[in-house]
């Protein structure tokens, strides 16, 4: 007899900071100005120059859009799944330490802030990826809000740190499914 396999259950992120919109329209004026301000004579400028416009309305567009249409996490088949812009974690959750995780305001625990991206993404309220944190440990990152963080230790010494819109919900659902 087959067991009956439990459908992915999504939990939604709280919204992005005004500061991380801000950041990028300002980012993306300073790159449409930039492509403006580059010579239009190709004798001018060598095929570097002229292949740049191309690439920098590529990243303006391909890293807004990695930002906002890929941040996700799901809870499926007995693994955690985080999907933060070019980055996927997947953990089973026997590997965290749900009796020691913890809701916290960044603003008031400093020692669990992304201080140095080892192999992420960041913008002003906004970090996806591989960071050191301040108290010096590993953490994969999705950090939308700094003021509700759901941190999850794992039983390697690293740390989950997510930005669920209700991250006491995000919370029990592991615990349930955990057994």
């Amino acid at each position: 007899m087959k067991t009956a396999i439990a459908p992915p259950r999504e939990f939604p992120l709280a919204p992005l900071q005004v500061k991380a919109w801000l950041f990028m329209v300002v980012l993306a004026i300073a790159l449409v100005a930039f492509v403006i301000l580059i010579p239009a004579r190709p004798d001018q400028v060598g095929p570097f120059w002229q292949a740049l416009p191309i690439a920098i309305i590529v990243i303006a567009i391909v890293l807004p859009l990695a930002m906002l249409r890929r941040r996700r996490v799901t809870l499926q088949d007995g693994q955690l799944v985080v999907a933060a812009t070019f980055y996927t974690r997947k953990l089973p959750l026997a590997a965290l330490d749900l009796d020691h995780a913890r809701i916290v305001d960044l603003g008031e625990h400093n020692e669990y802030k992304p201080l140095l991206k080892t192999n992420g993404y960041a913008l002003p309220g906004f970090a996806a990826g591989h960071f050191r944190l301040r108290n010096r440990a590993k953490a994969f990152c999705l950090l939308t809000d700094q003021e509700r963080v759901l941190i999850l230790p794992q039983r390697d010494g690293a740390f989950l740190l997510l930005s669920p819109e209700r991250p006491q919900v995000l919370l029990d659902a592991l615990k349930a499914a955990r057994g």
